[in-house]
């Protein structure tokens, strides 16, 4: 990930190991801001948040950070281009609201909020992406996500939604919640996922037990549980029904 420098005055970034920047010396916590307007009384949230973002793209991660390290009701806490040390970073330094892109190699957006339910006091996470899934805000909705904004959306717009999400409203896109189909991929295991990728390469059980360090007995077995949690009978419709979940998720 490209290294930024931050824009705060006197709070150096300080680079940590795997990936994550850390910026010190937040701002102290106050109801209101100078030169913002006051909190309606029955509003909790205190300004500033601690925030932090997390995208593959460090162009977007220099943007979000530009935007947020202007804006007195924000303090930049950390950013990362990785999922896995986004949540590390979680566990580490306390953070209000969290926002992520849809694909954090090597894991995504629906993984993490899965892991965040995990967490004691986790924060409000904000997916801000460009998917071309149609099902992804309702996803996101279903994980326990506060917040999806489109990548397309202007500055403006991101700043009154991290606001919105941080006095402790929802903010999604209209979604027909009837009319969305939940992805079944996301009940699988780590180990069931990478088996549903492999098996499109058409390999047998040999095979996979080879590759796996398995015996061909304990492929059948993580095989029957996978077609059960996506409700399919062979090996053909699992490998139709990954595909398409591929393509609505723009991978």
């Amino acid at each position: 990930m490209a290294q930024e420098s931050s824009t705060r005055t006197g709070a150096d970034q300080t680079p940590v190991a795997g990936g994550v920047q850390v910026l010190p010396q937040p701002r102290p916590l106050t109801d209101q801001t100078p030169n913002l307007p006051a909190l309606s009384p029955h509003l909790t949230a205190t300004f500033p948040v601690n925030i932090a973002i997390a995208d593959k793209n460090p162009m977007v991660l220099s943007a979000l950070e530009n935007l947020l390290t202007r804006d007195q009701r924000f303090n930049l806490v950390l950013k990362t281009g990785d999922g896995l040390q986004f949540l590390n970073g979680l566990r580490q330094h306390p953070v209000n609201v969290g926002v992520i892109g849809w694909e954090l190699p090597p894991i995504r957006a629906p993984e993490i909020l899965q892991q965040l339910a995990k967490y004691p006091n986790a924060p409000k996470i904000v997916v801000y992406s460009g998917t071309k899934n149609p099902t992804a805000p309702a996803e996101i909705l279903h994980l326990g996500g506060a917040g999806f904004v489109s990548k397309l959306s202007p500055p403006e717009r991101l700043v009154e939604v991290f606001v919105s999400v941080a006095r402790g409203d929802m903010v999604f896109p209209f979604v027909d919640i009837q009319k969305v189909r939940p992805n079944p991929l996301m009940s699988l295991t780590h180990r069931e996922r990478d088996l549903l990728a492999a098996l499109e390469s058409g390999r047998s059980n040999a095979q996979l037990a080879r590759e796996f360090g398995v015996s061909i007995n304990t492929v059948k077995f993580h095989l029957r549980n996978l077609f059960g949690k996506l409700a399919v009978r062979n090996r053909t419709q699992a490998i139709c029904l990954y595909l398409e979940s591929r393509r609505l998720n723009g991978v």
